[in-house]
């Protein structure tokens, strides 16, 4: 089932939606986190038409989201070049997922410092091979394509990097496919776990590079790679580049590591 059938229900009004094809994004009993982050996206830009490009997020997954649900969203703040707004994902009447949006107008660049290519730059996705699904979730098999992004056999450390790309025709605006896409890959903590359990992403706080993105054939490189985890969480990196290398979204993420 398309994305955009399942965005339907939001119409940017306060109350309740049925979100009716979230069964293709669960990720177990929730939506797949990078789902329910664009639910609230979509939530904001359709409340406040107009909105400057979005510069950044920060979102916290608080609970179980699903079908049933009830949408809130406001602005905060709103400047001359800077708008800031807040949006809600209840269930049950509790909150499930609160996130907060920077919006903010380009300006003439006073610094610029470009991203360098990831280390061990993988190529274009043709010149690697196709990742099967066989230990993914059912979303990933469902809605993405996937295609090696480290060299087989080397040492990746605490590092998850894949190619990805959505497999259905979407119409989404560069962002919303940023923040669909973003949280796709699994912790980089996975590499590290001495014995297999389940993990649980409970936030994200990411920065959009280049809100006007949209890389050849829509492939992304996606990363995610622990900078420290111990005591039951790791820290983790998470970053995506397109097709031609350059970084188009950087973020950090709280993972709470079970078993």
């Amino acid at each position: 089932m398309t994305i955009a059938s399942l965005l339907e229900p939001i119409t940017g009004q306060p109350g309740p939606a049925r979100l009716t094809h979230a069964a293709d994004w669960l990720q177990g009993r929730t939506l797949y986190g990078g789902a329910s982050a664009l639910v609230a996206y979509t939530m904001a830009v359709r409340a406040f038409s107009g909105l400057p490009p979005l510069r950044a997020g920060q979102i916290a997954f608080v609970a179980p989201v699903g079908e049933e649900i009830e949408l809130k969203a406001e602005i905060i703040r709103q400047g001359r070049n800077v708008t800031q707004v807040r949006s809600e994902i209840l269930s049950e009447g509790r909150v499930a997922l609160t996130a907060f949006w920077l919006f903010g107008e380009g300006r003439e660049a006073n610094a610029v410092h470009p991203s360098g290519l990831p280390e061990d730059w993988p190529g274009p996705p043709d010149d690697n091979e196709t990742v099967t699904h066989q230990f993914a979730p059912a979303f990933v098999a469902k809605n993405f394509e996937l295609r090696h992004g480290q060299p087989k056999g080397a040492d990746r450390g605490a590092t998850v990097r894949r190619w990805a790309r959505l497999i259905e025709a979407h119409d989404l605006d560069p962002v919303s496919t940023l923040v669909l896409m973003g949280d796709v890959m699994p912790p980089g903590a996975m590499r590290a776990m001495q014995r297999q359990g389940p993990i649980s992403s409970i936030n994200w706080s990411f920065n959009v590079l280049d809100p006007e993105s949209r890389s050849r054939e829509g492939w992304y490189l996606a990363e995610n790679a622990s900078q420290h985890a111990d005591a039951g969480y790791s820290s983790e990196r998470l970053r995506l580049w397109d097709a031609d290398g350059r970084q188009v979204l950087d973020g950090i993420q709280c993972v709470a590591v079970f078993g």
